[in-house]
């Protein structure tokens, strides 16, 4: 049986390591709902770009053509945007996203390539000796869409250039505050959704269709990681909330149970001293 002293020291490491993660879980409350603001604004502009990039597909090609964003291709190639967090400490999250994304490239029959941010996505595709194309970390807690330009701009170069033939997005999405469901979905080339003839708006395009289409194409793509780093700020700050809360009440529960082991420590010792007290003073009597 451990001896008092010993019990004592963890105690109050135990203590020590609750006060922390309750410290991070109220820093991470703090985040949480800015973050979450953040990533439920950008969904509408989303859904709205969508359905003009849906309106302008079907319109009359003037020059001719299918601009290379939307153009589908043999599939010699694949690529993955892997978006992860760039610490840890956030429950499940970041293993989820990685076993959903392993269980993927391990059916595949072609070269895959990989765009990591954050560092654990980076850490992860490492240990399973993926091929990187590009790693981008560093991701500030109020993202601007100017910082994920450059992950964007990776993308579509590649894409353009024939190094990738499907592009995939590979992030958490925010659901509630509980939920953080790992998402895969293809980013290139840009499939508008199905558009009837009876939701098309009549609009006039200036110069034409088809500029205005290869100008919101690029626009497009760099929304959606936008959007998917939006994404996994919400659910980083939401799972570690959580962590950290389950962790602060496992803490409790250890002190609790470290408190109940000393005590019965000190009461057998106690008991131990009296008896003996007691079998002396009989002794002494005795003689």
């Amino acid at each position: 049986m451990a001896s008092t002293q010993i019990l004592r020291r963890r105690i109050t490491s135990v203590e020590g390591t609750a006060k922390i993660c309750k410290a991070m879980e109220m820093i991470a409350t703090a985040k949480m709902k800015r973050a979450q603001d953040q990533a439920m604004a950008g969904r509408p502009y989303t859904e709205k770009i969508s359905q003009i990039i849906a309106d302008l597909a079907i319109q009359p090609r003037v020059n001719g053509g299918i601009p290379s964003l939307l153009q589908k291709r043999e599939v010699k190639k694949i690529a993955i945007v892997h978006i992860a967090t760039d610490r840890g400490l956030c429950g499940g999250l970041n293993a989820n996203l990685n076993r959903l994304v392993a269980r993927f490239i391990l059916k595949q029959n072609v070269p895959i390539t990989v765009v990591t941010v954050g560092r654990k996505a980076r850490a992860f595709m490492l240990r399973s000796g993926q091929n990187i194309r590009a790693e981008f970390s560093r991701i500030s807690d109020r993202p601007t869409l100017l910082e994920t330009l450059p992950i964007s701009r990776v993308v579509i170069d590649d894409y353009s250039n024939g190094e990738a033939d499907l592009v995939y997005l590979a992030y958490p999405h925010f659901v509630t505050t509980m939920v953080q469901q790992p998402t895969m979905k293809v980013l290139l080339p840009i499939k508008p959704p199905e558009v009837l003839p009876t939701q098309t708006g009549e609009y006039i395009w200036e110069p034409d269709p088809d500029t205005v289409l290869n100008d919101l194409l690029p626009r497009y793509v760099e929304m959606q990681v936008y959007h998917a780093v939006l994404e996994l700020i919400a659910s980083e700050q939401s799972a570690r909330m959580v962590a950290m809360r389950n962790a602060s009440d496992n803490a409790r529960d250890v002190i609790q149970d470290l408190t109940l082991t000393l005590n019965k420590i000190r009461q057998e010792t106690i008991t131990k001293e009296i008896c003996d007290i007691s079998g002396g003073a009989e002794a002494a009597a005795a003689a």
